[in-house]
C-alpha cells in the first residue's frame, strides 16, 4: 500500500510538471508569434509612409460632405478588395466595411475611422488644398478635411494593407469599420455610427471590442493621450424659431421685433451655464452656431431662426439645461409680446472607454511611445459618435498626436480653415492600431 502511494505521488508530480511545461512551452510560442507580427509591423509601416501620405493629400484634395462621400468609398473599397477581403459597402449609405479572417480562430476586432469632410473654406498654405465647393444648408460652401478624418481613413488603409499581409497567422478576425457621416448627417437624414450599428455593422461576423484613434493637431508629435471612462460629450442639438410681427424698419413699434428678442435669448442662454450648471460637477456649453432672420435692411422680419449645440458631461445637468432653455426663451418672448418654439434632438452620445479594455490596451501606446509620451487627459466637450460602437462593445478610443512642429495649437486647430497636421504621425497612428488588433487577439485567441 505505501509503495502505491508513493508511485502515484510521483505519477501525480509528473502529470503536472508535463502541462505545466506545456502550458510553458505554449505560451513561449505565442509570445514569439506576438513579437514577430510587432516587428513585421514596424517594418511595414515605415515602408507604407509614402503611400499613405500620397492617400491623405488625395482625400485632402477632394473632400466630400456627410452621407455623400461617394468618391472616398469608392477608394477604399477598391483597395479593400485588392487585399483580398470580403468587402460591404453602401453601408449607412456611404459606409465600407473590410472584413479579414485570420489564418487561426480567434475574436472579432473592430477598426473604426471616419471618412467625411466640414462645410468649411481652406485657408493654408498646403499645396495640396482643397478648393472644392458644395452646396450646403442651401449656400455655397467651401469644403476642406478641417478635422483629420482623411489621416483617420490613410491610417487605417495602411493598417489593412499590414495587416492582409500576415493574414495566415493571425488569430481571429478584423473588421476595418470606414464610417461616414461623423460631422453629423445632413438635416432630415439619417447617418453616422448610430445608423451603421442599426444596419448591423457590429454584427455577422460579431464584434468582440472596437478600437478607434484621433488625430490631435494641438498636442506634440510623438505622443498618446486618452482617458477610461467618459472621453467626450453629449451633443444635443437645438432649434429656437422666435415668432414676431413683421413691419417696417421705420416703425418698429408696429410690430414685434424677433431679431431683437433673439439676440437677448442669445446672450440668456449664457447665464444657464454660469448661473444654473454646477460646473465643479462637470462642464457644460451651449453655443448659438447660427442666427437667420430677414432679407432686407429696412424691413423687420416676422422670424428668426438660431440653432446651435448643448454639450454636457451628466445627464442631470443635461436635463436641467434642457428645461432652463425652454424656460428662459419662453419668458424672453413673452416679454417681448413674440412667441417661441425650442426643439432640441440628441446629436451624439456620450463617448465611453470600456474601463476593462482601457486598462488592458493602454500599455500598448505606451510600448510605442514610451511613458513619458503617453498621458491620461480630461474629458473634452466635442462630441464623438464612436460612442454609439461603444455602447453595443466595449471600445477603446485615443488620440494620436500631429502638432507641426513649426506650429503653436492655437494656429492649425481642429474645424478652422487653418487646420493643418505633420503627416510623419502617421507611422506611429498605423502601428498603434495593428498593435492593439494583434495583441488582443494573441491574448483572447484562447477564449475563442
Amino acid at each position: 500500500m505505501c509503495y502505491l502511494r508513493k508511485f502515484s505521488f510521483w505519477v501525480l508530480c509528473i502529470f503536472i510538471c508535463f502541462f505545466s511545461v506545456s502550458d510553458i512551452v505554449a505560451q513561449s510560442a505565442s509570445t514569439a508569434n506576438t513579437n514577430q507580427l510587432l516587428i513585421n509591423v514596424d517594418n511595414l509601416s515605415e515602408k507604407l509612409m509614402p503611400k499613405v501620405i500620397a492617400w491623405r493629400r488625395d482625400f485632402h484634395q477632394h473632400p466630400e460632405l456627410s452621407n455623400r462621400e461617394f468618391r472616398t468609398a469608392g477608394i477604399i473599397a477598391d483597395h479593400l478588395r485588392s487585399l483580398g477581403m470580403e468587402v460591404k459597402t453602401g453601408v449607412a449609405k456611404t459606409g465600407v466595411i473590410g472584413i479579414l479572417k485570420g489564418g487561426k480562430p480567434g475574436p472579432v476586432v473592430a477598426l473604426r475611422a471616419d471618412i467625411d469632410a466640414l462645410p468649411i473654406t481652406e485657408r493654408n498654405s498646403l499645396s495640396f488644398r482643397s478648393l472644392d465647393t458644395a452646396l450646403y444648408n442651401g449656400k455655397i460652401t467651401g469644403v476642406m478635411h478641417a478635422c483629420g478624418h482623411d489621416s483617420h481613413v490613410a491610417m487605417l488603409l495602411g493598417a489593412a494593407e499590414i495587416l492582409s499581409s500576415m493574414k495566415k497567422d493571425l488569430r481571429g478576425t478584423i473588421k476595418f469599420i470606414f464610417q461616414p457621416a461623423e460631422e453629423g448627417p445632413p438635416s432630415g437624414e439619417d447617418g453616422g455610427a448610430k445608423l451603421m450599428v442599426k444596419e448591423g455593422a457590429l454584427n455577422d461576423p460579431k464584434v468582440d471590442v472596437i478600437f478607434g484613434q484621433h488625430i490631435s493637431s494641438g498636442d506634440k508629435i510623438g505622443t498618446f493621450t486618452y482617458r477610461p471612462g467618459s472621453v467626450s460629450a453629449e451633443n444635443d442639438i437645438f432649434k429656437i424659431t422666435v415668432h414676431g410681427k413683421q413691419s417696417h424698419g421705420a416703425s418698429p413699434w408696429a410690430g414685434v421685433d424677433p431679431i431683437v428678442t433673439a439676440s437677448q435669448i442669445v446672450m440668456a442662454l449664457q447665464t444657464i451655464i454660469s448661473r444654473n450648471s454646477k460646473l465643479t460637477t462637470n462642464a457644460a456649453v451651449i453655443t448659438v452656431g447660427s442666427f437667420h432672420a430677414g432679407n432686407r435692411e429696412n424691413i423687420i422680419p416676422e422670424d428668426a431662426i438660431l440653432t446651435g449645440t448643448i454639450r454636457t458631461l451628466d445627464s442631470n445637468m443635461r436635463n436641467i439645461i434642457q428645461q432652463r432653455m425652454r424656460e428662459v426663451v419662453a419668458g424672453i418672448a413673452a416679454s417681448a409680446g413674440a412667441t417661441a418654439d425650442v426643439n432640441i434632438s440628441m446629436e451624439d452620445a456620450m463617448l465611453v472607454n470600456d474601463p476593462l479594455l482601457t486598462d488592458e490596451m493602454s500599455p500598448i501606446l505606451k510600448t510605442l511611445a514610451g511613458n513619458e509620451n503617453v498621458s491620461v487627459v480630461s474629458a473634452g466637450m466635442g462630441a464623438e459618435d464612436f460612442a454609439y460602437f461603444a455602447q453595443k462593445v466595449p471600445g477603446f478610443y485615443f488620440q494620436t498626436a500631429a502638432l507641426p512642429i513649426d506650429k503653436k495649437p492655437s494656429e492649425v486647430g481642429h474645424h478652422t480653415p487653418e487646420f493643418m497636421i505633420d503627416e510623419s504621425s502617421f507611422q506611429l497612428g498605423m502601428k498603434a492600431l495593428c498593435y492593439l488588433a494583434i495583441n488582443y487577439m494573441e491574448k483572447h485567441a484562447a477564449a475563442k
